[in-house]
């Protein structure tokens, strides 16, 4: 018989929590016993995980050494507090959150890019920014191949990626908007239904966005270059799954898009929908929503630099920027014996 293992779920109840709990069953993960956890708002509520209900219980009061792997689904406080604890009792904690990111004794662990880092962990893995995570799926073959000196992005990022009640707020102002009603932002800092908003989370000293220093810092610890160069601006837009990239890359050897196109097919992770006719490229919401794929489309060579590929890079911001590439750690830990 093969091992099973006792898994916890922190932030169960919330929008990636919940989409763990669903990949944990439809792929098989071998889980022998499942704990549900959240705050107290959430705690005695009820999720149904192999076609059984199972009661969330509150994190406070959860004794990790129940469990070898616990999922962190919630806040960077809730992981700055009860992280320690689980690894503390023995658990091997996967966070999605922004906590330890940056601790240089912290792996940040893109399966597809560096699972070798699996192995170098303390107790915690970090999961990277979804929008890091498609970006590299994507971008990591390239690197490899031909060397990347530059990346500039432009992300245009779903309201699912600020939680449950934005995911609310969009469609609450969307209906009061077409029945002719006035609307209130609760939320977002603006009108976020039919409108494009240029700002993802607080802005730091350099006039970037907390956000788009996420993408700066987690693209050179991922891929260990800390030479190459990411500009990065993060759009937030009325789309309720599903973020979307334009990614201009300057590479150091020059690589044709016909040979990037070929690689990008050869790539896990990666579906290639890249047709010069109508509708012959990837949506986050026509393709990538539901789907673990990261989708690349409109792939060309730049017409402006000689060493410049283009791409336009999709991804449901759930399961691969979130959801699945925790799972797909937690498989890695399975697979190296924790």
């Amino acid at each position: 018989m093969s091992q099973t293992y006792n898994v916890a779920v922190v932030g169960a109840t919330g929008l990636v929590g919940e989409a763990m709990i669903e990949l944990l069953e439809s792929r098989g993960f071998p889980i022998e016993n499942l704990y549900p956890l959240g705050s107290d708002n959430s705690a005695g509520g009820v999720i149904y995980f192999n076609g059984k209900s199972r009661r969330v219980k509150n994190v406070a009061d959860f004794d990790f050494s129940q469990v070898q792997i616990a999922l962190f689904a919630a806040g960077a406080d809730v992981a700055a507090e009860f992280a320690p604890v689980a690894v503390a009792a023995g658990a091997v904690v996967i966070d999605n959150s922004s906590c330890f990111r940056e601790e240089p004794e912290v792996p940040l662990i893109v399966p597809e890019v560096n699972p070798q880092r699996i192995h170098e962990h303390c107790g915690i893995i970090a999961n990277p920014n979804c929008s890091t995570i498609q970006m590299l799926v994507a971008v990591a073959p390239i690197y490899r191949s031909v060397g990347i000196r530059r990346i500039n992005v432009a992300t245009y990022q779903s309201v699912s990626g600020g939680g449950r009640k934005a995911v609310e707020e969009l469609a609450r102002q969307t209906a009061l908007l077409l029945n002719g009603q006035d609307i209130d932002a609760q939320i977002f800092p603006k009108q976020m239904a039919f409108n494009v908003l240029p700002q993802i989370d607080s802005f730091d000293d350099n006039g970037y966005t907390r956000e788009e220093m996420k993408i700066v810092n987690e693209t050179r610890k991922i891929l260990e270059d800390d030479d190459i160069g990411v500009n990065p601006t993060c759009a937030r837009v009325p789309v309720f799954f599903g973020h979307s990239e334009a990614v201009h890359i300057e590479t150091r050897e020059q690589i044709s898009a016909l040979e990037v196109r070929e690689m990008l097919q050869m790539a896990p992770g990666v579906e290639v929908v890249d047709e010069a006719v109508d509708g012959g490229w990837a949506t986050a919401v026509t393709e990538a929503t539901g789907k673990d794929a990261v989708f690349v489309s409109r792939i060309r060579e730049d017409i402006s630099s000689e060493n410049g590929i283009d791409l336009w890079v999709v991804s449901d911001n759930l399961r691969k920027g979130a959801a699945l590439n925790a799972v797909q750690i937690a498989e890695l830990l399975v697979q190296s014996g924790l």
